[in-house]
């Protein structure tokens, strides 16, 4: 597909979902299953969108294919330039496959969203509009087209967490939900503030340098990436690294890192189970991205310099995120901070510089996003039964709901990356990735696996065997329209699991380009193979 595509199919795959949610909003009043099915219909367009795209893509062709260059700003030498590499390629798919599925796990849920006659219009154009955002964050080869849907995609979900929510007449229950919506936003624009100001020292130095086409400063990111991995960056190092610490900061608020995720829980809880999931497995991924492209391919030295710091922030994360998960009480609490336990191993995978951490990082983002969609909404399917989060008043739901007990086990050995389901592998990598350059830290992460089994199989145990506790006995399994949503996450588990060959080819090639630009190359073995044996005439001596 080479460098430039013939028909601008990456402006397609964000326009579709964008003008899809302003016609759900033209939708007459009180048409609540018209218009969940007409966006249903869009995220579905948008799916077929993203798989010609994936089933198009040469694996050993450009690093960045299907390319889109226009003139945006000239003035300020930005464009709008779009291309896909096989990193992003990944996440656009499931960002493309994980929002039918949401949108139908929502259909008809009536007390997990607000109240009047065209809530479903706002709902299913926020969760668009979203995706949109989302997807052109994704694709975009421009710093400050990329910077401005980083910050704009946290307004509709803004509005997803704080007005949507489970209904109910409790004033305190509001008041949380908005505190979280408030606290969600504050954080994230923070960090788009810092980074902002990272944005406009980058160009103050490529218009220094004139690196624009016209002899001014430029925007696009494979020009400053270029000048930055040649060392025709004009900057002191001590300015690069306060520009990369720019970038990071709101990277790691977006992701998030330790000790800057504490909004992730509070919002988890207070969103409705399908906004969360939105948000922890497709938003925050936005976050991991960013550190994968644009800290490492724009400040190579910086992240050199940064990379232990940052690692061992991420092993704090791990640990710590497994910790709390196991003295939660509430289940949805329980499965956010497993989330910041995931993230650490993502992050930890991306800074390790190596190809198996990048790769299994990679691979991470894609089955995190799975595993964690299955869990909670699977998990939000048994809350709105029985109207209560708290685990100690479930018991013996694997009686009445066998179905429902089933594949909130297989997602939960997910979660603690079982072999042979899709996690396994990526955790993998990122731990045999970091443990080749540090492998302190490596150990230190693998401890986790013993806390997250601790977490998942307490859980398990404590909300599905034993005997049926009063109140659950009338809880009923999934519901056809539960299976349409459970069950492609249950297969993608086992098949990734089983098979992540067509995940990874294209994954590797991005990621080793990426690591071979910024001039990183994996560690050699700390002890070298012997000497291949002489021929002593059949006797080794």
């Amino acid at each position: 597909m080479g460098t430039v595509s013939d028909f601008p199919w990456l402006t397609v795959l964000w326009v579709v979902p964008l003008v899809g949610a302003a016609l759900a909003l033209l939708f007459p009043a009180g048409w609540r299953t018209g218009v969940r099915g007409f966006a249903l219909l869009v995220s579905l367009g948008t799916l077929g969108v993203g798989i010609w795209l994936a089933t198009q893509f040469e694996t050993g062709g450009a690093q960045y294919q299907f390319v889109e260059n226009r003139e945006w700003i000239p003035a300020f030498g930005a464009g709008y330039t779009l291309g896909l590499d096989g990193i992003a390629l990944v996440l656009v798919l499931l960002t493309a496959g994980l929002v039918p599925l949401l949108l139908i796990a929502g259909w008809q849920d009536e007390r997990e969203v607000g109240s009047g006659p065209r809530v479903a219009h706002y709902y299913v154009a926020l969760t668009l509009v979203v995706e949109s955002m989302v997807l052109i964050s994704f694709t975009a080869l421009d710093i400050l087209l990329f910077y401005v849907f980083f910050e704009v995609m946290l307004i509709p979900m803004y509005f997803l967490i704080g007005g949507f929510g489970p209904k109910t007449g409790d004033l305190a229950a509001r008041q949380q939900r908005s505190r979280a919506a408030v606290k969600f936003l504050l954080y994230n624009l923070f960090g788009g503030l810092i980074m902002l100001a990272a944005v406009i020292g980058l160009y103050v130095i490529t218009a220094r340098d004139k690196l624009g086409s016209g002899g001014g400063g430029t925007f696009d990111f494979r020009a400053v990436m270029e000048a930055a991995n040649s060392g025709h960056l004009g900057a002191t190092p001590a300015v690069l690294n306060a520009l990369f610490l720019g970038f990071m900061f709101a990277f790691a608020v977006k992701a998030p890192l330790w000790p800057l995720h504490t909004w992730l829980p509070d919002a988890a809880v207070a969103a409705t189970p399908a906004s969360a999931v939105l948000m922890m497995a497709v938003v925050d991924k936005v976050g991991t991205f960013g550190m994968l492209r644009y800290c490492l391919l724009l400040f190579p030295s910086a992240t050199s310099t940064y990379a232990p710091l940052i690692s061992v922030l991420a092993v704090i994360g791990i640990i710590y995120g497994a910790l709390l998960a196991i003295g939660q009480t509430d289940v949805m609490r329980l499965i956010a901070y497993t989330s910041i336990s995931h993230f650490g191993f993502i992050i930890l995978g991306i800074f390790a510089l190596t190809t198996q951490g990048g790769t299994g990082a990679t691979l991470y983002m894609v089955n995190h996003g799975i595993s964690t969609a299955a869990l909670f909404l699977i998990a939000g399917f048994l809350v709105s039964r029985r109207g209560s989060r708290l685990i100690a008043e479930f018991g013996g739901v694997q009686k009445v709901a066998p179905i429902l007990a089933g594949t909130f086990l297989v997602s939960g050995l997910a979660t603690l990356s079982l072999p042979g389901l899709a996690p396994f592998v990526s955790e993998f990598l990122v731990l045999i990735g970091t443990f080749t350059r540090y492998p302190v830290a490596a150990i230190f992460a693998a401890s986790a696996l013993v806390l997250a089994a601790l977490y998942v199989l307490w859980m398990y145990q404590r909300m599905m065997t034993g005997p049926v506790k009063e109140g659950n006995e009338r809880l009923y399994d999934l519901l056809p329209r539960e299976m349409v949503v459970v069950a492609p996450l249950i297969v993608a588990l086992l098949f990734l699991g089983a098979y992540p060959k067509p995940v990874l080819d294209r994954i590797d090639p991005a990621v080793a380009k990426t690591l071979t630009t910024i001039g990183q190359h994996d560690p050699a073995p700390a002890v070298q193979p012997d000497a291949a044996p002489t021929n002593t005439g059949g006797v080794h001596k």
